[in-house]
């Protein structure tokens, strides 16, 4: 089984790998791509940020930069207590090589298959708790990998059984949606070359403001 997934999995790249000489249609930040099937160079996470107090706004509005070009829409970004939400964004598989998502071919391969998606924390912490002048930050970068399992439609009948004896006269019509599910998400994991890779980008985007 093993084998025939890398197999499936070197055919799908190969087609891919065509949409990645495609020129963007629209302007914007140009962010390098991370490589997929190449694991990013491992960082501690959470990450130290040797910076002093005052600059906590400098970090804060380069992790808000760094998510919206990675394609992650902000739910929640709270300065005062150092965390940001942001909205769950379905991972892109391997037909989508041009789209952020994570560098790892195995979960590329994964989100190809089936519907999963990512849901990403980050908490800012003071490395100093008595807020000392030079204390720096701890940054962690959390990444969820959650699996759609679809259940029943809402709506459905199967399983009821055939003969009712409801009164038929005042029966009102009712177009069932097809595409009405409730569906339901499993945590699978975190996905950590997504979190590597967004540690080494958040890292670029502070070296680019010191120059």
């Amino acid at each position: 089984m093993k084998r025939a997934l890398q197999l499936v999995a070197l055919v799908l790249l190969a087609l891919a790998m065509g949409c990645q000489n495609l020129s963007p249609t629209i302007d914007g930040p140009v962010m390098p791509k991370a490589t997929i099937g190449t694991m990013p160079m491992q960082d501690q996470n959470p990450v130290f940020i040797p910076l002093p107090k005052h600059e906590y706004g400098r970090v804060m509005d380069a992790l808000l930069r760094v998510l919206y070009d990675y394609g992650f829409e902000i739910a929640e970004a709270n300065r005062y207590s150092g965390h940001i939400e942001a909205v769950p964004r379905i991972a892109p598989g391997i037909l989508l090589a041009a789209k952020p998502g994570s560098p790892d071919l195995y979960d590329r391969l994964l989100s190809t298959a089936q519907t999963y998606r990512h849901r990403l924390t980050v908490i800012i912490q003071p490395a100093d708790p008595q807020g000392a002048e030079h204390g720096g930050y701890f940054v962690e970068f959390v990444v969820r990998k959650e699996l759609e399992v679809l259940m029943n439609p809402i709506k459905s009948s199967i399983g009821v059984a055939a003969f009712r004896n409801e009164q038929t006269v005042d029966r009102q019509t009712e177009v069932i949606d097809a595409g009405v599910f409730d569906p339901m998400w499993l945590f699978r994991g975190r996905d950590v070359a997504l979190e590597q890779e967004l540690i080494r980008r958040f890292k670029d985007a502070l070296a680019r403001c010191d120059r």
